[in-house]
């Protein structure tokens, strides 16, 4: 299972590398704004996930400023444990200005809130 795994992986990092979606085009006004808006969301990921793969793709597609956080890396697990409460991925992490952080979860809600934020810029 695991070997599995680990080819369906690669194959979904490969088709999603030669199938990259184009970056959307904005006046550098409008994207200056959305990179403020995205300046405080991190992505807390792993690589071959498909459905990171879904939001990940979103996020090139709408060219937003985001953070990737890949949880096999140092202490990333533990902080989205720690705070979002799941180990579950892909999970937009998005701080307010008055300090608290709101973490969304399921790839699906991901997307659609990531798409709101870039055509209301």
């Amino acid at each position: 299972m695991t070997i599995i795994r680990f080819i369906l992986g690669r194959l979904i990092l490969l088709f999603n590398f030669i199938f990259a979606p184009k970056k959307a085009k904005r006046e550098q006004e409008l994207q200056q704004q959305l990179d403020a808006t995205t300046r405080h969301f991190s992505l807390y990921q792993l690589n071959a996930c498909p459905f990171c793969v879904k939001v990940r793709r979103t996020i090139r597609r709408e060219n937003l400023n985001i953070e990737i956080r890949d949880i096999k890396q140092d202490n990333i697990l533990a902080e989205l444990m720690e705070n979002g409460g799941k180990r579950t991925v892909p999970c937009l992490r998005i701080d307010r200005e008055d300090g608290s952080s709101q973490w969304m979860y399921e790839s699906k809600a991901i997307v659609h809130y990531l798409q709101q934020v870039a055509h209301a810029a």
